[in-house]
């Protein structure tokens, strides 16, 4: 059996690289808005929040990031995990381990912008885990979660 593990990450080739995987996805570039000013410096962009690497046995196939919008809210990004380690769960740890995360910083809600039509399997994981849709426009669909409905579960 594979081992599979959630680390916290400033290793940022790594992130790197796995981030610019993720935009290569046909039909996710419109999320990648101010991509090469995020890229230049991930530390600033992500301040306040985080960047989860997944690795399974020991090679970095996965990742989620964290961004601080206010004291109480905060937006998941790149949720990627790489195409031939997709069906094992992984992005549910990812996230799971992303909510821990983001709880341990004091934040209350989670919040994220997706392309359902693109993405359709991480559209129905964010519905299943209990993001609710809040707004859909241009193909996007923003969606949120309160941590305190998420732990409760």
């Amino acid at each position: 059996m594979k081992n599979f593990e959630v680390k916290t990450s400033t290793d940022y080739d790594i992130i790197k690289s796995l981030f610019v995987e993720y935009s290569q996805i046909k039909g996710a570039e419109g999320c990648f808005v101010s991509f090469e000013k995020e890229l230049a410096d991930l530390a600033t962009f992500y301040k306040g929040g985080t960047i989860l690497v997944g690795f399974e046995d020991e090679t970095p196939i996965a990742t989620v990031a964290l961004k601080k919008v206010d004291d109480n809210i905060a937006e998941v990004k790149r949720l990627y995990v790489k195409p031939e380690y997709r069906g094992k769960g992984y992005s549910r740890k990812m996230l799971d381990a992303m909510f821990q995360r983001a709880e341990s910083l004091g934040y209350k809600e989670v919040k994220l912008t997706t392309r359902p039509e693109v993405m359709p399997v991480a559209y129905a994981l964010y519905q299943r885990i209990g993001f609710v849709q809040t707004d859909f426009e241009d193909g996007v669909a923003a969606m949120q979660l309160s941590l305190n409905n998420y732990f409760q579960k």
